[in-house]
């Protein structure tokens, strides 16, 4: 098979929105596509109506178009082989399991669920190995079958399960995998409803679409080998597959809400950079080598391949994400960090703030607050000082450093008629004139750095006091530190 053949697929269900592990095996696909020069297909499984949640395709998508996982076939771009949404295929599904009936590889089944749950029941008494259906539709005659219908009753179509032998099949990363047929039972192809189940409407799929790799959970691997012999009844030639390793979390267990396995846009909203996420979700069960994390999408469209993908569980690590997300955010520019910021100020800052905000003010505060961040929405916490016109902090935060109130009253008054007579009102600017003011009032320079932080802020901790103090700007950082003089004079002391 030469590389350009190379056709893979993404299939989720709308049953909800899609989280780490659904979105790392869309990732997977489209990087061995785009490595290849293959095509990668959308395909959104829905045949499972009762259970599909509303707004999870758009969902679905969204989290594709955010990743930058484009695809080139599905939904909203179309293709030669759709349509790409199962409820749209029914007819499709119907037609391929009556054939497998008339060829003698599927039958009608008539149980009732009160029957299939008694068997349950009393396979479990007699501490049998519990099956999901004993075949006892499997030999009907023409005349029971005629009679259950004439009763009324809607059969499902079953898959004939060889009852001997072996099924084997390679797996790209695990290798040969066989299985018992003996272990294997008799499968629900097409329900009472018309409807197909998750097993026929993949192989039809896959086959019609021309898939030629597919890379899925490992969690399917146990369905691999009916899918093979649906494969094989249906003549058809399956597919290569690969199933991707589990994620597991910090503490080893499958990985759950508890440890980070929410939806994927939710990471989006709480200040995650896609590329983070995209470097982040490629390390888990692939490496490039053994030292590196940092790689760019260029070099892992370029380097990606089947064989480096481990056989062991990934363990989804929330500390590494959050490292990687920090260095992606100092990664960029103060302009297009500002851009992915903004948003998060707009939301987060006090209502008294005007807005719209002004993006290049913003960029002047992103760049003071880069270095200290994981998150875009970290950036909004600490910084309402930056944006809001007065300053609500209690007296005793400006004595911290021990000093009286009289004494703090005096510098503040001191540092005023500084900060009015400075000319250039930069962090080279102010350096100078407030370090010679602490020589000439005997104070520490720690000490009444520390009284106008308070001052300019409303913070003991703040990012460097001259810089914030050049994009506070000269009006406002004179008429806080003034104002902080009244707060001293109007308080009384404790």
């Amino acid at each position: 098979m030469s590389t350009e053949d190379v056709r893979v697929r993404y299939a989720p269900s709308p049953t909800g929105y899609p989280h780490i592990g659904n979105i790392r095996t869309a990732l997977f696909n489209w990087l061995f596509a785009r490595h290849t020069g293959g095509k990668f297909i959308v395909r959104i499984e829905d045949t499972d109506q009762s259970r599909k949640v509303e707004g999870a395709v758009e969902q679905i998508l969204e989290s594709l178009r955010w990743l930058g996982l484009d695809w080139d076939e599905g939904p909203e771009v179309g293709g030669p082989f759709g349509p790409y949404f199962q409820s749209e295929r029914l007819e499709l599904y119907r037609r391929y399991a009556h054939e497998l009936v008339e060829a003698g590889h599927a039958y009608r089944c008539y149980c009732s669920p009160e029957r299939l749950a008694r068997m349950h029941t009393e396979m479990v008494g007699r501490k049998e190995s519990v099956r999901t259906y004993d075949r006892h539709c499997r030999e009907l005659s023409a005349d029971e079958q005629a009679k259950a219908e004439a009763g009324g009753v809607v059969p499902v179509i079953r898959f004939k399960v060889p009852l001997a032998g072996q099924t084997t099949f390679h797996d790209l990363i695990r290798g040969d995998i066989t299985f018992s047929n003996a272990e294997l039972d008799d499968l629900v192809l097409l329900k009472s409803d018309g409807y197909p189940t998750y097993h026929l409407a993949n192989v039809v799929d896959d086959h019609s679409m021309q898939v030629s790799h597919v890379m899925r959970a490992d969690e399917w691997l146990s369905s691999t080998p009916r899918h093979v012999l649906l494969y094989k009844a249906f003549g058809w030639t399956p597919p290569l597959y690969a199933h991707l390793p589990m994620i597991l979390g910090p503490d080893k267990s499958k990985l759950s809400k508890r440890h980070g396995a929410t939806a994927l846009l939710e990471y989006r909203d709480e200040g995650y950079l896609p590329e983070a996420i995209f470097n982040f979700l490629a390390l888990l069960g692939w490496s490039l080598d053994d030292k590196t994390d940092v790689i760019s999408r260029e070099d892992l469209v370029r380097h990606f391949s089947l064989d480096r993908i481990s056989r062991t569980a990934a363990v989804f690590d929330i500390k590494k994400l959050q490292w990687l997300n920090g260095f992606y955010i100092r990664k960029l520019s103060p302009s297009e960090l500002a851009e992915r910021a903004l948003p998060f100020y707009e939301r987060q800052l006090p209502q008294e703030v005007e807005r719209p905000l002004d993006l290049r003010y913003v960029g002047q505060v992103v760049t003071l607050q880069r270095e200290r961040v994981k998150t875009l929405a970290e950036l909004p916490e600490n910084a309402a000082f930056f944006f809001v016109e007065d300053l609500d902090y209690p007296a005793e935060l400006l004595l911290k450093g021990g000093m009286s109130r009289e004494q703090a009253r005096e510098l503040l008054t001191a540092a005023a008629a500084v900060l009015g007579s400075v000319v250039t009102f930069d962090a080279a600017g102010l350096e100078a004139p407030l370090r010679a003011l602490a020589e000439r009032t005997s104070v520490r320079t720690g000490d009444l750095f520390g009284l106008l932080r308070v001052a300019v802020t409303g913070r003991t901790a703040a990012p460097p006091l001259f810089d914030t103090m050049a994009v506070v700007g000269k009006e406002r950082c004179l008429k806080r530190v003034r104002a902080a003089v009244r707060k001293l004079s109007d308080t009384p002391a404790a």
